[in-house]
């Protein structure tokens, strides 16, 4: 703490020592910066806010109608297409700053810096502001009106522009799509024409012809099958049925009835088969035509005529017989038709193994078709959302711009902060002489106190403090008062230039 103390005093005293040469720093620094600040021009800034009015019963009425064209992704749109180049030229052209321009290379100085000083800040979901800073309140306020005229007319020039844009787009995409889907269509229409039998047909659950005739010939086979098996059996039966009834002729006496023999067939059929089986089926019905036959044999015995052998004929003989005619001439119907289907059949498979990858390319052109025709639809129902979004900005004015605050020649500088600065210049004009004083205590070879002496390990006799009464009193006082009024002084200058900056407005 003691040497803490040593140190400052050792500093202030020679400080104090070299006040005048800090002062005079002071001074040159102020007085260096205070012109500085000075001859640092007036910033002027002009600016103007715009309100973007939505219609509010239109926008919910066309929301997936038309295409997307809020307020905000309009604002969006201007807010990046107002500062591009050919506005910034435009805007060039038409204020004083065309005066400057000397060539490209000055021209593409000015574009670049109009780009980065003009600003375009929103402050609300529909009101933003445009502001612009020069050294010239005139020329600020041109720039500034100039811009709010370019951005009004890019809102309906650009919405006009943008429309017919698209709408040409579509009609070109739609006429191209129109071509390809007719294209398509005549060649799917040929390819089902070429290929009609082995295509699946519409309605059909896709099911080919081929695959048809496959199913028809195998639906016949099992008819045929199943006619056949009905025709043994009743050959069978017949077989076993006497043709006479009665008289010598009559096979029937001594032997099993038909109708036991017929029960006994079925018996065995039942132990070999299920009760759908056709076999078990076709002598069930038989037993049921016996035990009817056998109620009525004697009534049509005597209907029957005689038989030249003697006896009369047995009815349910013909009635086996006319079955068994019927059932042979289906089965050759049968035969027939199967003939005709195994030659259909053999013919598509023909078709078929000449045409590999038959299916693969049908599906391709179908996907094709269906691609092409998806595609088609959504570019007209495009261009109808676009008819009502064009009606809904030229018509209905679905969007408007509304100049809350138009720009006005501002009259009072926005910067630099002249107090602010002028105030910095004399904290670092009495920093930068401090700071000076300092330094030169570093170049300085002598010893304040005889303490420092004796940290060089030589012997010190004693030292002479310094004799005040030896300089007169007045000439110390008037020293003093001659540094406190040069301080004063520096104040004085910095409160008057302070001053007369309020007075002037530009503070």
């Amino acid at each position: 703490m003691e040497d803490l103390r040593s140190l400052v005093g050792r500093f202030g005293f020679s400080i104090w020592r070299k006040r005048w040469i800090a002062l005079g720093v002071a001074w040159l620094l102020c007085l260096a910066g205070w012109f500085g600040v000075a001859a640092i021009p007036n910033q002027y800034e002009a600016s103007a806010r715009i309100f973007v009015d939505a219609d509010a019963v239109l926008t919910p009425l066309l929301k997936g109608l038309a295409l997307d064209n809020t307020p905000a992704s309009q604002l969006e749109v201007l807010q990046r297409t107002l500062l591009s180049r050919p506005n910034l030229e435009k805007l060039i052209a038409k204020t004083d700053l065309e005066l400057g321009i000397g060539g490209p290379a000055d021209l593409e100085r000015t574009v670049m810096k109009l780009a980065e000083e003009i600003k375009l800040t929103p402050q609300t979901h529909s009101l933003f502001t445009i502001s612009y800073r020069g050294t010239s309140a005139k020329l600020a306020y041109d720039v500034v009106q100039t811009m709010l005229a370019i951005f009004i007319e890019s809102k309906a020039g650009s919405s006009r522009s943008d429309m017919a844009n698209a709408r040409q787009f579509l009609e070109q995409q739609i006429t191209q799509y129109e071509q390809k889907l007719r294209l398509s269509e005549a060649k799917r229409a040929e390819f089902r024409i070429k290929y009609l039998d082995l295509l699946p047909q519409d309605g059909a659950s896709g099911n080919s012809r081929l695959e048809a005739a496959r199913g028809q010939l195998a639906a016949m086979q099992e008819k045929l099958k199943d006619a056949q098996q009905r025709r043994d059996l009743l050959r069978q039966q017949l077989d076993l049925t006497p043709e006479l009834l009665g008289g010598d002729g009559d096979a029937g006496i001594g032997g099993p009835s038909p109708l036991a023999e017929a029960q006994r067939r079925l018996a065995e059929l039942r132990l070999r088969f299920t009760e759908q089986h056709p076999d078990v089926v076709a002598a069930r019905h038989l037993v049921e035509q016996l035990r009817t036959g056998a109620t009525t044999d004697a009534t049509q015995a005597q209907r029957s005529p005689a038989h030249p052998r003697g006896g009369f004929a047995n009815p349910l003989a013909s009635q086996l017989k006319e079955k068994l005619f019927d059932t042979e001439a289906l089965i050759a119907q049968l035969e027939r038709q199967i003939g005709d289907a195994s030659r259909e059949r053999d013919r598509l498979e023909a078709i078929a193994r000449t045409v590999p990858g038959l299916m693969a390319q049908y599906t391709d052109l179908n996907r094709d078709y269906d691609v092409l025709r998806k595609n088609h639809e959504e570019l007209l129902s495009r261009r109808e959302e676009m008819r009502i979004a064009s009606a809904a900005d030229t018509d209905a004015e679905k969007v408007k711009l509304d100049v809350i605050d138009p720009p006005q020649v501002p009259q009072i500088p926005v910067a630099p902060k002249r107090v602010l600065l002028d105030s910095a210049v004399l904290a670092l004009g009495l920093a930068g002489g401090i700071g000076f004083a300092l330094m030169l205590l570093q170049f300085d070879s002598s010893f304040q106190t005889i303490d420092e002496l004796r940290r060089l390990d030589l012997p010190v006799a004693g030292s002479i403090s310094l004799i005040v009464a030896a300089v007169p009193l007045p000439r110390r006082l008037l020293g003093i008062g001659g540094f406190a009024m040069a301080v004063l002084l520096l104040c004085a200058v910095w409160g008057g230039l302070v001053y007369r900056m309020i007075r002037q407005g530009v503070a």
